[in-house]
Parts: C-alpha cells; sequence; structure tokens
C-alpha cells in the first residue's frame, strides 16, 4: 500500500476515487478512504485544491446534492454527444410542466398540479418522472383520500448539476426554455409537410 505523507498524496487518492466512481459520492464516503480524521477544514481544502488542479481541462469537479463527482464541462458535451448512438429521451410538454410545478412547489399533491395546469395529470406523467428517479411520494397530505406528496430527488438535483433547490434558475427562465423547445419542435414538424406540398420540377 502507498504511504501519504502530505496534502498531496491525499488529492491523489481522493482524484482516483472519485474518477472511478459511478455515482456522487458523498462525504461520508470520502472520510472512509483514509484511516485519518480530518476536519471540515482539511476536507473543504483538499478538494478545493483537487478542483483547482483541473481547471481548464474537459471535466472539472463539482458538488452536487448527493456528494462530489468528476463530469464533463458543459462547453464540451455536444462533442461528446457526438459518440452517442442513442439519442436523449425527449418529454413532453405536459411532463416538463409538471416536473417545473413539484420543483417550484414541493410538496405537492396530483391535485395541486391539476389546480395549477389546469388540466388532468395523466398517470402516465407522474410514472414517467419516478422511473426517471426524478420525483418520489415523501409522504401523503392529511386531507380525505390521503393523497400523495410529490418531491424532486437528490438525483433530480444531480442531472442537473445543482448542490440545493435554491440553485434553481428563476421559473420565468425555465418557461422561456420551454416556449423556444415548443417553438423548435414545431418547426421541424412543419417542414417534411411543406417538402410534400412542393410541386414535382
Amino acid at each position: 500500500m502507498v504511504q501519504l505523507y502530505k496534502p498531496e498524496d491525499y488529492k491523489i487518492v481522493l482524484e482516483a476515487a472519485l474518477l472511478a466512481a459511478t455515482e456522487p459520492m458523498p462525504m461520508a464516503e470520502l472520510r472512509r478512504l483514509f484511516d485519518e480524521e480530518f476536519d471540515d477544514d482539511t476536507w473543504r481544502t483538499l478538494l478545493e485544491d483537487l478542483r483547482r488542479d483541473w481547471n481548464g481541462r474537459g471535466v472539472e469537479l463539482v458538488q452536487l446534492a448527493s456528494g462530489w463527482r468528476f463530469q464533463t464541462r458543459p462547453e464540451y458535451q455536444a462533442f461528446l454527444d457526438r459518440m452517442k448512438n442513442d439519442k436523449p429521451p425527449k418529454y413532453s410538454r405536459a411532463v416538463m410542466e409538471t416536473l417545473a410545478i413539484i420543483a417550484y412547489r414541493q410538496p405537492v399533491t396530483r391535485g395541486d398540479i391539476e389546480d395549477i395546469r389546469g388540466v388532468a395529470v395523466s398517470p402516465n406523467v407522474l410514472k414517467t418522472l419516478e422511473g426517471r428517479g426524478w420525483v418520489d411520494a415523501v409522504g401523503h397530505r392529511d386531507a380525505p383520500g390521503r393523497p400523495a406528496l410529490y418531491a424532486t430527488t437528490r438525483r433530480f438535483l444531480d442531472d442537473l448539476g445543482l448542490r440545493s433547490l435554491a440553485e434553481l434558475p428563476p421559473l420565468t427562465e425555465i418557461e422561456r426554455v420551454m416556449d423556444l423547445a415548443d417553438a423548435a419542435t414545431q418547426e421541424t414538424e412543419s417542414v417534411p409537410a411543406a417538402v410534400e406540398e412542393r410541386p414535382e420540377a
């Protein structure tokens, strides 16, 4: 076993563990790497130094809701996406609106979501979000029928690269992005129809 004598040695072990991990590593797991007990300031210094060591590279060390992980810097993700054979899942506006309501108003019942959206919420919408690991039932409201209360999960925060709900962008920004996505979808859907209507030369 390698002997650890100086901060640089501990950083190398941390780096190896974080690079090998498939999920964000919580502090409790990182502490198990060493026999020595470090105070919070020492841990903060080690992790911040390691984060600085990776400045200017294609990946970065980030702290998320459930722990620390190395991840691709956002500006390089478009290049990596070219290597993927699977297209990322596309979610309907109903799914995204429901997720936004849960994220910004949690905990909420299905009835709360329907009141805000003004339409019934399909059970498949909530199943989609639960299946993705972004939403979970966290309890029941003390009301007739004891409806389930839904809230976002740590995985939701991790997938968005956030440490807490306080880092969510303003709701107006979410609405703007959803409107842009709708406009782009309508444009791409209208192109084939326009092509079919062209008379042959």
